[in-house]
């Protein structure tokens, strides 16, 4: 019963959704004259009408983070279910975008036709038919006056698509944020989940927002793109005509240190799309409330300086989210016991190969035959693999580092057992560092050798060859270094404590060479 829980919650909230779906909002025309327009009242209609599906389904993905938190043992059926809705909502303002262009076209040709018809009145002496409000007018920056006498026809038509236009680069950046908040939801959840298919299930939801959140980026830079350019040609040309040299002169200096700013964001947030989205927005609202206040536009000065505090309210320098990779190894040593420790009922178990990660074994004895339990002298655990020409493998303990496991291979030896021998894995690649060699040196000197490390830093490659350019650095096998030769005692000490000072967790051991 309580698996199915989440699924009921979820029918629920969907069902309030569909009902405010169902019902039929009232509307009323945004501008006086157009109430006759029906096709203009049915878009208005499915405008209302999705934003009160808009609203419920936002709704109720508040409800279901708010379950997620309070049962996170139904976190994964939750989360699919947060991501179902999310897509929803994604459909919805899509949907939302595509009308809203429509109503902005309609309303945009209304006014512009009464607006020419009312100058022509005007200028023949005559009273306009009706009233068009200053706000209409003027509020929208190019819808003023000087933008239809000095731009070309086909100029202005672009610098209205590009105006229309915002609206789908605003419901892109709300996408985007959208994503990026459950994105970092589930990273938090998936730091936290107790077991490995739970952490695959949230790695994969991460994997298609963070997806789906690059598409959205890539559509916001090709969208706002296309506004950026035709409204910066048209603003350039409206001052080149009126001969506003010092404007344009000052719009460059801006432009210039806008661009620099933007370069030296680029590749430290979560989307350079989205920094650079902001950062030329807000340019060019600069420009265009410059513009207003140069003509005297002051209605369009105060809707765009609202505009301009909207805009340095929100935070969009987003740090990347990061994802540690949880590796799900068990690791356990050597240890040894009087009574049996495996059965007919316990058998030895297969030895688990983990495709992601490291772990050291110490490697018992290759058999042609299955073996006994008594073989193994009561060590435990034990663990076996069958090779591919049929041999079989048996295995002592599992090891996060090489010390462990060469402690372990000590014990082993001390209970009698012939040649055990380390083994590794790392990421699903199995090696006996038995059958690597150390590299021969053909002079006596000295060498260093570091264990238990993965990776060299740069300050500790840097600390080396400050004291000794010559000096060779060797990986063996995957957490052993080896560092020399030294001619000199006195140089490979000098190296070993610049290695020290550069990470004091290293151990450096010196080691002789004989020729």
């Amino acid at each position: 019963m309580r698996r199915l829980i989440p699924y009921i919650t979820l029918f629920v909230l969907l069902g309030m959704a569909l009902q405010s779906h169902a019902q039929q909002p009232a509307v009323r025309a945004r501008i006086a004259g157009l109430e006759q327009n029906a096709d203009y009242m049915g878009l208005l209609q499915q405008d209302a009408q999705l934003q009160m599906r808009e609203d419920s389904i936002a709704s109720a993905i508040v409800q279901l983070r708010k379950q997620l938190r309070e049962a996170p043992e139904n976190r994964t059926q939750y989360a699919n279910q947060i991501m179902q809705c999310e897509n929803q909502l994604f459909e919805v303002r899509n949907a939302k975008g595509r009308i809203i262009d429509r109503i902005n076209t309609i309303e945009q040709e209304w006014v512009l036709a009464n607006l020419n018809a009312d100058i022509a009145r005007h200028e023949a002496g005559t009273k306009p038919s009706s009233e068009i409000p200053d706000s209409l007018k003027r509020r929208n920056l190019i819808e003023n006056k000087p933008f239809q006498q000095h731009l070309a026809a086909s100029d202005y038509t672009a610098l209205q698509r590009a105006q229309r236009s915002e609206m789908q680069a605003i419901d892109l950046v709300n996408r985007y944020l959208a994503n990026y908040l459950s994105i970092g939801e589930l990273a938090a959840a998936y730091a936290q989940v107790p077991t490995e298919a739970e952490a695959i299930a949230l790695q994969g939801q991460i994997d298609s927002l963070s997806t789906l959140n690059k598409r959205t980026a890539d559509s916001l830079a090709h969208r706002w793109n296309y506004i950026y350019d035709n409204k910066s040609y048209a603003y350039d040309y409206l001052m080149e005509a009126l001969r506003k040299e010092e404007q344009l002169d000052r719009q460059q200096t801006r432009i210039s240190a806008t661009m620099r700013e933007i370069g030296t964001l680029q590749g430290t947030t979560a989307s350079d799309e989205l920094v650079d989205y902001f950062l030329r927005k807000q340019l060019l609202v600069g420009y265009e409330s410059a513009i207003a206040e140069e003509l005297g536009l002051d209605a369009a000065k105060d809707s765009l300086q609202g505009v301009s505090s909207q805009l340095a309210a929100i935070e969009f320098k987003l740090p990347r989210i990061k994802v540690e990779e949880r590796l799900f190894i068990e690791y356990d040593s050597v240890a040894f016991s009087s009574k049996p420790h495996y059965t007919a009922e316990n058998p030895i178990p297969a030895c688990k190969i983990y495709q992601r990660g490291t772990i050291y074994r110490v490697l018992l004895g290759t058999f042609s035959t299955k073996r006994p339990v008594s073989t193994f002298r009561g060590a435990y655990p034990l663990s076996y693999e069958v090779t591919e020409a049929k041999k079989w493998r048996y295995y002592a303990g599992g090891f996060a580092t090489l010390e462990e496991a060469e402690e372990a291979q000590a014990r082993l030896k001390k209970r009698g057992f012939m040649r055990p021998e380390v083994v590794m894995w790392s990421d699903g690649e199995y090696r006996n560092l038995a059958e690597e060699p150390l590299p021969t040196a053909t002079l006596s000197g000295y060498r260093i050798e570091l264990t238990g490390i993965s990776t060299l830093s740069d300050e500790v490659r840097n600390a080396i060859l400050a004291v000794s350019e010559t000096a060779e650095i060797s990986r063996i096998g995957t957490n052993r270094f080896i560092i020399g030769t030294f001619d000199e005692l006195t140089v490979a000490e000098q190296v070993a404590a610049a290695i020290r000072e550069a990470n004091d967790a290293l151990s450096p051991r010196i080691m002789e060479i004989n020729q």
